[in-house]
Protein backbone atom coordinates (compact mmCIF):
# COMPACT_ATOMS: atom_id res chain seq x y z
CA UNK A 1 0.00 0.00 0.00
CA UNK A 2 5.70 2.65 -1.96
CA UNK A 3 2.96 3.39 -1.50
CA UNK A 4 2.05 4.21 -0.37
CA UNK A 5 1.89 6.07 3.31
CA UNK A 6 1.64 5.80 -0.72
CA UNK A 7 3.70 3.84 -0.80
CA UNK A 8 5.28 4.31 -1.32
CA UNK A 9 6.58 -2.11 -0.75
CA UNK A 10 6.18 -2.28 -1.78
CA UNK A 11 3.60 -1.71 0.87
CA UNK A 12 -4.14 -2.66 2.44
CA UNK A 13 -1.22 -0.31 1.52
CA UNK A 14 -2.76 3.24 2.42
CA UNK A 15 -0.52 6.24 2.55
CA UNK A 16 1.72 6.30 5.32
CA UNK A 17 0.32 8.32 8.62
CA UNK A 18 0.90 9.55 12.22
CA UNK A 19 -0.25 7.81 15.13
CA UNK A 20 -2.56 10.12 17.68
CA UNK A 21 0.29 9.65 19.58
CA UNK A 22 2.51 11.46 17.68
CA UNK A 23 0.38 14.27 17.18
CA UNK A 24 -0.11 14.60 20.84
CA UNK A 25 3.49 14.84 21.57
CA UNK A 26 3.19 18.09 19.67
CA UNK A 27 2.58 19.23 22.37
CA UNK A 28 4.72 18.02 25.24
CA UNK A 29 6.78 20.35 26.78
CA UNK A 30 9.94 18.37 26.35
CA UNK A 31 10.59 16.90 22.54
CA UNK A 32 11.99 13.61 22.46
CA UNK A 33 15.79 13.36 22.47
CA UNK A 34 17.36 12.13 19.23
CA UNK A 35 18.43 8.81 21.11
CA UNK A 36 14.44 8.59 22.05
CA UNK A 37 13.77 9.19 18.55
CA UNK A 38 16.23 6.54 17.30
CA UNK A 39 15.15 3.91 19.62
CA UNK A 40 11.73 4.10 19.03
CA UNK A 41 12.41 4.15 15.02
CA UNK A 42 14.40 0.50 15.83
CA UNK A 43 11.63 -0.74 17.80
CA UNK A 44 8.85 -0.01 14.91
CA UNK A 45 11.57 -1.37 12.31
CA UNK A 46 11.56 -4.70 14.32
CA UNK A 47 8.03 -4.97 15.36
CA UNK A 48 8.31 -7.27 18.24
CA UNK A 49 12.01 -8.19 17.47
CA UNK A 50 11.91 -12.07 15.67
CA UNK A 51 8.38 -12.45 15.33
CA UNK A 52 7.83 -9.25 13.75
CA UNK A 53 10.35 -9.50 11.64
CA UNK A 54 9.06 -13.01 10.56
CA UNK A 55 5.72 -11.38 10.19
CA UNK A 56 7.22 -8.87 7.66
CA UNK A 57 8.91 -11.53 5.57
CA UNK A 58 5.97 -13.86 5.30
CA UNK A 59 4.16 -10.59 4.37
CA UNK A 60 6.72 -9.88 1.34
CA UNK A 61 6.67 -13.48 0.54
CA UNK A 62 3.11 -13.79 0.61
CA UNK A 63 2.14 -10.96 -1.63
CA UNK A 64 5.30 -10.10 -3.94
CA UNK A 65 4.31 -12.54 -6.71
CA UNK A 66 1.50 -10.45 -7.23
CA UNK A 67 3.53 -7.28 -7.06
CA UNK A 68 6.25 -8.50 -9.73
CA UNK A 69 3.09 -8.68 -12.09
CA UNK A 70 1.87 -5.42 -11.12
CA UNK A 71 5.21 -3.37 -11.78
CA UNK A 72 5.80 -5.40 -14.87
CA UNK A 73 2.02 -3.94 -15.88
CA UNK A 74 3.38 -0.80 -15.09
CA UNK A 75 6.49 -0.64 -16.93
CA UNK A 76 4.90 -2.80 -20.02
CA UNK A 77 0.63 -2.54 -20.10
CA UNK A 78 -1.04 -6.05 -20.39
CA UNK A 79 -3.78 -7.29 -18.34
CA UNK A 80 -3.31 -9.82 -15.50
CA UNK A 81 -3.91 -13.44 -16.73
CA UNK A 82 -1.99 -12.58 -19.75
CA UNK A 83 1.05 -11.04 -17.63
CA UNK A 84 0.59 -13.64 -15.39
CA UNK A 85 1.60 -16.42 -17.95
CA UNK A 86 3.98 -14.60 -19.77
CA UNK A 87 5.97 -13.91 -16.81
CA UNK A 88 5.50 -17.83 -15.62
CA UNK A 89 6.69 -19.28 -19.23
CA UNK A 90 10.02 -16.59 -18.52
CA UNK A 91 10.89 -18.75 -15.68
CA UNK A 92 7.97 -20.69 -13.82
CA UNK A 93 6.85 -19.79 -10.04
CA UNK A 94 10.94 -18.43 -9.38
CA UNK A 95 10.17 -15.79 -12.08
CA UNK A 96 7.37 -13.96 -9.79
CA UNK A 97 10.44 -13.87 -6.57
CA UNK A 98 13.06 -12.36 -9.17
CA UNK A 99 14.46 -8.93 -6.22
CA UNK A 100 13.29 -10.91 -3.06
CA UNK A 101 16.47 -10.38 -1.36
CA UNK A 102 15.91 -6.34 -1.82
CA UNK A 103 12.20 -6.79 -1.01
CA UNK A 104 13.03 -8.53 2.41
CA UNK A 105 15.93 -5.61 2.94
CA UNK A 106 13.81 -2.87 2.24
CA UNK A 107 10.47 -3.45 4.31
CA UNK A 108 12.27 -2.85 7.96
CA UNK A 109 14.58 -0.03 6.51
CA UNK A 110 11.20 1.59 5.16
CA UNK A 111 9.45 1.39 8.19
CA UNK A 112 12.65 2.23 10.55
CA UNK A 113 13.15 5.46 8.00
CA UNK A 114 9.41 6.83 8.45
CA UNK A 115 9.48 6.45 11.84
CA UNK A 116 12.44 8.49 12.66
CA UNK A 117 11.64 11.04 10.48
CA UNK A 118 7.96 11.32 11.26
CA UNK A 119 9.13 11.95 15.09
CA UNK A 120 12.02 13.71 14.03
CA UNK A 121 10.22 16.86 12.39
CA UNK A 122 7.33 16.64 14.96
CA UNK A 123 9.96 16.77 17.47
CA UNK A 124 11.96 19.50 15.56
CA UNK A 125 8.53 21.58 15.43
CA UNK A 126 7.39 21.06 18.73
CA UNK A 127 8.07 24.67 19.85
CA UNK A 128 6.68 26.27 16.51
CA UNK A 129 3.59 28.19 16.17
CA UNK A 130 2.51 26.43 12.91
CA UNK A 131 -0.72 25.04 12.58
CA UNK A 132 -1.06 20.88 13.40
CA UNK A 133 -2.07 19.99 10.30
CA UNK A 134 1.25 22.27 8.41
CA UNK A 135 3.46 20.30 11.11
CA UNK A 136 2.06 16.99 10.13
CA UNK A 137 2.47 17.83 5.99
CA UNK A 138 5.72 18.99 7.16
CA UNK A 139 6.31 16.02 8.86
CA UNK A 140 4.82 13.76 6.00
CA UNK A 141 7.46 15.34 3.36
CA UNK A 142 10.06 14.01 6.04
CA UNK A 143 9.28 10.85 5.61
CA UNK A 144 8.64 10.59 2.00
CA UNK A 145 12.15 12.22 1.38
CA UNK A 146 13.84 9.60 3.54
CA UNK A 147 12.60 7.16 0.61
CA UNK A 148 15.06 8.80 -1.24
CA UNK A 149 18.06 6.91 0.72
CA UNK A 150 16.74 3.52 0.05
CA UNK A 151 15.69 4.10 -4.22
CA UNK A 152 18.89 2.12 -5.09
CA UNK A 153 17.85 -0.59 -3.61
CA UNK A 154 13.87 -0.13 -5.04
CA UNK A 155 15.79 0.21 -8.52
CA UNK A 156 17.59 -3.35 -7.71
CA UNK A 157 13.96 -4.44 -6.80
CA UNK A 158 11.90 -3.60 -8.74
CA UNK A 159 14.26 -3.78 -11.81
CA UNK A 160 14.51 -7.54 -11.51
CA UNK A 161 10.80 -7.81 -10.92
CA UNK A 162 10.52 -5.86 -14.44
CA UNK A 163 13.13 -7.43 -16.44
CA UNK A 164 14.13 -11.03 -14.53
CA UNK A 165 17.45 -12.92 -13.90
CA UNK A 166 19.29 -10.07 -15.99
CA UNK A 167 17.57 -7.40 -13.95
CA UNK A 168 20.59 -6.60 -11.80
CA UNK A 169 23.07 -7.13 -14.71
CA UNK A 170 21.08 -4.64 -17.06
CA UNK A 171 20.52 -1.69 -14.18
CA UNK A 172 24.27 -2.37 -13.38
CA UNK A 173 25.27 -1.51 -17.16
CA UNK A 174 22.80 1.13 -16.92
CA UNK A 175 24.27 2.90 -13.76
CA UNK A 176 27.88 2.53 -14.96
CA UNK A 177 26.43 5.23 -17.63
CA UNK A 178 24.40 7.21 -16.12
CA UNK A 179 25.45 6.64 -11.85
CA UNK A 180 22.26 8.62 -11.08
CA UNK A 181 20.30 6.07 -12.82
CA UNK A 182 19.93 4.71 -9.26
CA UNK A 183 17.45 7.23 -7.72
CA UNK A 184 15.43 7.62 -11.43
CA UNK A 185 12.03 8.02 -10.28
CA UNK A 186 12.40 9.75 -7.11
CA UNK A 187 10.20 12.26 -7.49
CA UNK A 188 7.63 10.61 -9.06
CA UNK A 189 7.64 7.88 -6.02
CA UNK A 190 7.73 10.79 -3.58
CA UNK A 191 4.55 12.71 -5.44
CA UNK A 192 2.20 9.41 -5.37
CA UNK A 193 3.17 9.64 -2.36
CA UNK A 194 1.25 13.17 -1.42
CA UNK A 195 -1.29 12.52 -4.33
CA UNK A 196 -2.39 9.13 -2.50
CA UNK A 197 -2.28 10.96 1.14
CA UNK A 198 -5.12 12.91 0.89
CA UNK A 199 -7.88 11.02 -0.83
CA UNK A 200 -7.60 8.11 1.52
CA UNK A 201 -8.38 10.19 4.71
CA UNK A 202 -10.88 11.71 2.74
CA UNK A 203 -12.55 8.80 1.49
CA UNK A 204 -12.12 7.37 4.87
CA UNK A 205 -13.54 10.47 6.91
CA UNK A 206 -17.02 10.17 4.58
CA UNK A 207 -17.24 6.92 5.46
CA UNK A 208 -17.04 6.74 9.10
CA UNK A 209 -19.84 9.61 9.00
CA UNK A 210 -22.16 7.87 6.40
CA UNK A 211 -21.68 3.98 6.37
CA UNK A 212 -24.45 2.82 8.80
CA UNK A 213 -23.15 0.03 11.81
CA UNK A 214 -22.95 -3.72 10.00
CA UNK A 215 -25.69 -5.61 12.45
CA UNK A 216 -23.76 -8.94 11.83
CA UNK A 217 -22.02 -10.93 14.07
CA UNK A 218 -18.07 -9.08 14.01
CA UNK A 219 -19.90 -6.38 11.93
CA UNK A 220 -17.49 -3.51 13.74
CA UNK A 221 -14.67 -5.54 11.76
CA UNK A 222 -16.45 -6.14 8.45
CA UNK A 223 -17.33 -2.03 8.71
CA UNK A 224 -13.73 -1.18 9.23
CA UNK A 225 -12.25 -3.35 6.35
CA UNK A 226 -14.74 -2.08 4.08
CA UNK A 227 -13.95 1.25 4.73
CA UNK A 228 -10.15 0.80 4.58
CA UNK A 229 -10.33 -1.14 0.72
CA UNK A 230 -12.46 1.77 -0.35
CA UNK A 231 -10.55 4.35 0.77
CA UNK A 232 -7.42 2.33 -0.30
CA UNK A 233 -8.63 2.15 -3.70
CA UNK A 234 -9.68 5.52 -4.38
CA UNK A 235 -6.05 6.57 -2.73
CA UNK A 236 -4.55 4.07 -5.45
CA UNK A 237 -6.96 5.39 -8.61
CA UNK A 238 -5.76 9.01 -7.55
CA UNK A 239 -2.17 8.27 -7.76
CA UNK A 240 -1.64 5.35 -10.35
CA UNK A 241 -0.12 7.59 -13.23
CA UNK A 242 2.38 8.34 -11.08
CA UNK A 243 3.46 5.03 -10.26
CA UNK A 244 3.15 4.10 -13.76
CA UNK A 245 5.87 6.90 -14.37
CA UNK A 246 8.07 6.05 -11.30
CA UNK A 247 8.23 2.38 -12.92
CA UNK A 248 8.88 3.08 -16.54
CA UNK A 249 11.73 5.82 -15.82
CA UNK A 250 13.42 3.58 -13.44
CA UNK A 251 13.59 0.27 -15.19
CA UNK A 252 14.20 1.99 -18.30
CA UNK A 253 17.41 0.55 -19.89
CA UNK A 254 18.29 4.04 -21.07
CA UNK A 255 17.36 7.04 -19.56
CA UNK A 256 14.12 8.55 -20.39
CA UNK A 257 12.77 11.74 -18.70
CA UNK A 258 8.84 11.91 -17.55
CA UNK A 259 7.53 13.38 -20.48
CA UNK A 260 8.80 11.10 -22.55
CA UNK A 261 7.63 8.15 -20.69
CA UNK A 262 4.04 9.25 -20.68
CA UNK A 263 4.32 10.14 -24.10
CA UNK A 264 5.64 6.20 -24.72
CA UNK A 265 2.81 5.02 -22.77
CA UNK A 266 0.19 7.15 -24.17
CA UNK A 267 1.38 6.70 -27.83
CA UNK A 268 0.91 2.58 -26.91
CA UNK A 269 -2.47 2.65 -25.21
CA UNK A 270 -3.98 5.81 -24.69
CA UNK A 271 -5.23 7.58 -21.19
CA UNK A 272 -6.34 4.85 -20.42
CA UNK A 273 -2.88 2.57 -19.83
CA UNK A 274 -1.43 5.91 -18.47
CA UNK A 275 -3.95 6.21 -15.48
CA UNK A 276 -5.03 2.43 -15.19
CA UNK A 277 -1.61 0.25 -16.02
CA UNK A 278 -1.63 -2.23 -13.27
CA UNK A 279 -4.00 -0.56 -11.07
CA UNK A 280 -6.90 -3.50 -10.99
CA UNK A 281 -4.14 -5.87 -9.73
CA UNK A 282 -2.74 -3.17 -6.93
CA UNK A 283 -6.15 -2.66 -5.29
CA UNK A 284 -6.66 -6.49 -5.45
CA UNK A 285 -3.12 -6.85 -4.01
CA UNK A 286 -3.79 -4.10 -1.34
CA UNK A 287 -7.39 -5.80 -0.54
CA UNK A 288 -5.66 -9.42 0.04
CA UNK A 289 -2.89 -7.42 2.05
CA UNK A 290 -5.83 -5.86 4.31
CA UNK A 291 -7.46 -8.64 4.77
CA UNK A 292 -4.44 -10.94 5.88
CA UNK A 293 -2.34 -8.60 7.26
Amino acid sequence: QEAHFVGPFIEVQKPRTFSSSLILAMASSSPPSTTEIMKKAGAKALSGGIAGAAAQGINVCTLMWMRTIMNYQYRYGGGLVDTTKKLYAEGGIPRFYRGLAPALFQAPMSRFGDTAANDGALAALETSTLPTAVKTMIASACAAGFRVFLMPVDAWKTTKQVEGKEGLKKLIEKTKKNPTALWQGSVAAMSATWVGHYPWFYTNNQLRESMPEFGIPYGKYVRNAVIGFCSAAVSDTCSNSLRVLKTTRQTALVPVSYADAAKEIIAKEGLVGFFGRGLKTRILTNGIQGALF
